[in-house]
């Protein structure tokens, strides 16, 4: 006869059962959508202290701006593709029982002479309502989302976020704010670029612009120069034209306390081939401050690798490599025309930008240091 087994044998003891974690309360969650030219991207999170806890994420290549530049309308299959997207989308903010949320489209959709027919679409098909923002609110919430890599020591700050579809530059003095104050008063601009009556020293907006050339779009007008180096240096030549109306270009800036933040997939993406990481490591690249020889080193390496050698180069990864050259020439004209040796690496944009200003609204967000 077998023996018996004594009642709460193999239990975990007390002392070291772990208890499933407190899911947190979806009455203090927000999301932000943003659906490029080239990516559909979703964060959903909490806030905590100053900054904030990311809950969920996702984030697909659905390239809905193909074949935008020559025919002015969305296709359809880039539609099917980013509406599988947005139902995914759909599911976790379901999951998380999300109320607070803003959900946008930048430059394809305010192109694309289809686009109210797609919202409507997506309406439709997932049940959410994407709203087509304007450029200066863009490069607005762009540059909200860098306020805490803001160097205490920065006087004139230039804010680069290279899109898909449209690259927005914003150029501002800070002078007039005392040094501890230079990230809160960029973190205050989610209320505008010029806001009225604020009690707090402001930082002010010398000149922004939204060029309509982001990586895949600038692609897109040299798709038919077959060579690798003559196409990269006319898409740099290129983008640098685009930027003659923009009032800081041809002005001779000091270079003490002038700082340059990029936020994007393609700093990023240098980044993290300039340290030669093989998997992507967030906490490696986000405030990085690479210099120039060191950009423009990662890039002559891209180049001589050519196209076939990009498409297996895992630093690069599958999804970016189509793309990497154009918003290369993008980020080595920026380094060219401005009086900077160092770029302050930003893994963050439009998506943080939105939540920093939902929270920053409601009162959520604690005013300490960042």
């Amino acid at each position: 006869m077998a023996p018996r087994r004594p009642t709460g044998a193999g239990a975990f003891p007390k002392a070291v059962a772990t208890p499933a974690p407190n899911p947190p309360d979806p009455a203090s969650l927000y999301a932000a959508l943003d659906l490029g030219t080239n990516s559909c991207r979703m964060l959903i999170a909490q806030p905590k202290g100053s900054q904030f806890h990311v809950v969920d994420s996702f984030s697909k290549s659905v390239q809905l701006g193909t074949g935008l530049e020559a025919s002015g309308r969305l296709s359809r299959a880039s539609i099917s593709r980013t509406v599988q997207a947005l139902r995914i989308c759909r599911s976790k903010l379901d999951k998380h029982s999300v109320s607070h949320m803003r959900l946008v489209a930048t430059e394809a959709c305010r192109r694309a002479v289809n686009a109210r027919d797609f919202i409507s679409l997506v309406r439709r098909e997932t049940g959410l309502s994407l709203e087509i923002i304007q450029p200066e609110e863009e490069a607005r919430l762009a540059v909200v989302s860098c306020a805490p890599l803001v160097s205490t020591k920065t006087e004139q700050l230039l804010v680069v976020d290279i899109g898909g579809g449209s690259t927005e530059l914003v150029w501002i003095d800070l002078t007039a704010v005392p040094r501890a104050e230079r990230p809160r008063a960029i973190m205050r601009l989610h209320a505008g670029f010029h806001p009225k009556d604020s009690p707090f020293p402001a930082a002010r907006v010398v000149d922004w612009i939204s060029v309509p050339l982001g990586v895949a779009t600038l692609k897109e007008q040299f798709d038919d120069v077959e060579d690798d180096s003559a196409r990269f240096a006319l898409m740099s030549w290129f983008f640098e034209e685009n930027l003659a109306d923009f009032s800081p270009y041809s002005e001779v800036q000091a270079t003490e306390g002038f700082q340059i933040i990029g936020t994007s997939g393609t700093v990023t993406t240098v980044a993290a081939s300039h340290l030669g990481l093989r998997r992507y490591d967030r906490t490696k690249v986000d405030g990085l401050r690479m210099t120039s020889a060191q950009i423009d080193r990662v890039i002559r390496d891209y180049l001589s690798l050519g196209p076939v050698g990009r498409r297996s180069d895992p630093r690069i990864g599958r999804d970016r490599h189509a793309l990497i050259m154009s918003g290369a020439a993008i980020l080595q004209a920026l380094m060219r025309i401005w009086p900077t040796d160092r770029m302050s690496v930003a893994d963050r944009g439009l998506r943080e930008g939105l939540l920093y200003a939902q929270m920053s609204a409601d009162g959520v967000l604690e005013d300490g240091p960042f």
